[in-house]
Parts: structure tokens; C-alpha cells; sequence
């Protein structure tokens, strides 16, 4: 009898090193939402935009990046942001709730973006914007990257 409780008992130690074992595998096979990538792309590239760091800004954007319907495109946008970087500017910036949204294959992304800025030993920014975003977002292999913005200044 106590040969089959002792085999019970290693049969049952067993299984639960195997679920120990097991339990990082399944934790791993979690995967964020896509509409949660897009908001933290966003996020991310606000906190870049703060530091001044236009390589973490142009990280979520596309190479064929196109703004206003033309009117910008990833090159205006990467000499405006080394631009500020050269100058030195403190940008503040505020991205309002998020709502993103399908549509077919891709996602669309609204939100209010305030931004201010001046130069960084500044205590009070020289000025400040408020913005309606809506962006367009495709997937890139295996990252969320912002295609196509467009933005007016009348967001209230």
C-alpha cells in the first residue's frame, strides 16, 4: 500500500512541476490587442516627442508617412523634429482618450493632441495648440505604424 502512495504522490508532484513549467509558456502566448498597440505607439511616440527624441517619434511612423493629405509628409516631419531637437525646445505634449477604431485591415485612431513649446529653460511655454488627430494605422511586421494623419487646430 505504501508503494502505490508514494507513485500517487511523485505521479502528482509530476504534474504540477510540468503545470509550473507550463505556466510562462501560456503567460507568453498572451498577446496585447491591436487597438492597445496602436495607443501605446501613440503614447510612445508623445514621450519621445517630450524628450526631444525624433528617432523614437519616427520609430511609429511609416517611411511613406503622409500628413494633411499631402500637405507633410515623413521628411517634413523628421527635419521638424530635428530641428526642435537642435534647438533645444521643451515640447510639452498632452494626447487626449484615444478611440481606435477598424477599418477593413487597418486601424484609425482619433484624439486631441495639445502641444506647447519654447525654449527649455522656459518657465512658461511661448506657445501652445490644440489639435483634432485622426490617424491611419497598418500593420508592419510585427509593429502597429502610423501611415497617415491629418489634423486641424480648431479641436475644442
Amino acid at each position: 500500500m505504501r508503494r502505490f502512495e508514494g507513485a500517487r504522490a511523485g505521479r502528482g508532484f509530476i504534474a504540477l512541476a510540468c503545470m509550473l513549467l507550463c505556466l510562462p509558456m501560456l503567460a507568453g502566448c498572451h498577446r496585447t490587442p491591436d487597438e492597445d498597440q496602436v495607443r501605446q505607439a501613440i503614447s510612445a511616440a508623445a514621450d519621445a516627442a517630450r524628450n526631444n527624441d525624433a528617432d523614437g517619434v519616427l520609430d511609429q511612423v511609416s517611411k511613406d508617412f503622409i500628413g494633411n493629405e499631402g500637405d507633410f509628409d515623413h521628411h517634413d516631419l523628421q527635419r521638424l523634429l530635428a530641428l526642435r531637437a537642435f534647438r533645444h525646445d521643451s515640447t510639452g505634449v498632452l494626447v487626449g482618450p484615444v478611440s481606435v477604431k477598424w477599418q477593413g485591415e487597418r486601424l484609425v485612431a482619433t484624439f486631441t493632441l495639445t502641444l506647447t513649446g519654447g525654449p527649455s529653460d522656459s518657465l512658461l511655454p511661448d506657445h501652445a495648440a490644440v489639435y483634432a488627430m485622426t490617424t491611419a494605422w497598418r500593420r508592419e511586421g510585427s509593429h502597429w505604424r502610423c501611415y497617415s494623419a491629418d489634423w486641424s487646430n480648431n479641436a475644442r
